[in-house]
């Protein structure tokens, strides 16, 4: 009998309970910033999924992601700030305050609600479809891409600093009211926002999970042990990883209009190469092989941030630092390898069910 871990009907129950679990929180708390707070994780939840989906499953070390996610929380900032506008007033306070008198060409399509969202989503997923096309067209692959997809995130984040004018520089985007969606007005710290965030969660997770289980998702693994082979079979390797490399920007993409959505502000710091790192971090920590344990892994850092970086200040870093450290030595599967083990271990114990050479007693399992 296999590793109960590996049993695709196992997980697919613990998946459906982890999420059933979850719908139970916004009945059980009444504490409106803890229910937002929790909404939050999610987001950071959708990042580490992202990040496992490419690395884990893709073999891609994207240490870029703020890229997607960035974009796409600014294009969500972009719409939700036009709603505050008004015809007569179309203008945002912040352009006014740097010398513009009319609104930018680059802003007019985030007056429709509808067509912001598309593009808060579709730009930063095009990106990475161009951006990673080229580059594995190239057969840019390993660190080089991780040290090119830094470089990336290091320009966007430039660029939108030194924009001032256009998207508020340093100060970021900060929407004065809550997001409008079909004459709906989604607060913030309402059951209802926490519950888009589970929505797209889930979603984003089940679709990962299906894509892995996949003959695509048994290419782009066998990609990720052995390039060369899969190419000498036939396969284009650069289609499969661009592909693996996009739907992964998307699901960042997602989780950054979801950001704004609960923080109602973006700035530079989305795009902060410190923040992209942490998501890998995440998912290392929770096991970048596992869908789900990468998304725990994301509750387990920033729960305990939330929680233990006021009291540990500074101090924080040294700690999350070693942690990792001690992570990639011991466990370099991440905590989820534990279950593994554990399971491995419960099934070496069981006895078969095969009778024994003797026509007697069942041999043990080995």
């Amino acid at each position: 009998m296999g590793n109960l871990y590996h049993n695709k009907i196992a997980q697919w129950i613990v998946y459906v309970v982890f999420f059933a679990a979850l719908t139970i929180i916004p009945m059980t708390v009444s504490d409106s910033f803890l229910l937002n707070q929790l909404a939050t994780y999610g987001v950071y939840g959708m990042l580490a999924l992202s990040i496992s989906l490419c690395w884990g499953f893709g073999g891609i070390l994207n240490l870029g992601q703020g890229i997607a996610f960035g974009l796409g929380a600014y294009g969500m900032a972009m719409t939700m700030q036009m709603q505050s506008q008004s015809e007569s007033n179309p203008i945002p306070p912040f352009m006014l305050n740097n010398s513009l008198d009319h609104l930018p060409l680059l802003w007019q399509p985030f007056q429709s609600t509808a067509v912001g969202l598309v593009l808060a989503v579709a730009v930063p997923t095009l990106f990475c479809a161009a951006f990673g096309g080229i580059m594995f067209r190239a057969r840019v692959s390993g660190p080089f891409f991780a040290i090119m997809t830094l470089a990336m995130l290091s320009a966007f984040y430039t660029i939108i600093l030194d924009r001032q004018a256009y998207t508020g520089g340093v100060n970021g985007l900060t929407p004065p009211s809550s997001f409008v969606f079909a004459g709906v007005e989604v607060d913030p710290y309402s059951p209802t926002a926490y519950w888009v965030v589970l929505c797209l969660l889930a979603g984003a997770t089940f679709v990962a999970k299906l894509i892995t289980q996949s003959s695509f998702g048994l290419v782009t693994q066998a990609i990720r042990d052995d390039s060369e082979r899969v190419r000498f079979l036939g396969y284009s390797v650069a289609g499969y990883e661009t592909v693996i490399y996009t739907v992964s920007g998307l699901i960042a993409a997602l989780a950054g209009c979801c950001w704004v959505m609960l923080v109602q502000y973006v700035s530079p710091a989305q795009l902060d190469v410190g923040f992209s790192l942490s998501m890998v971090i995440w998912a290392a920590i929770g096991g970048r092989h596992s869908l789900l344990g990468s998304i725990l892994g994301a509750f387990i850092i920033q729960g305990a941030q939330s929680y233990l970086g006021d009291a540990f200040l500074a101090t924080w870093l040294l700690i999350l630092g070693g942690f990792f450290i001690v992570v990639v030595r011991f466990l370099p599967n991440g905590l989820a390898s534990l279950v593994e083990s554990g399971l491995g271990l419960f099934d070496r114990q069981r006895p078969t069910s095969s009778p024994a050479p003797d026509g007697g007693r069942p041999m043990p399992a080995e």
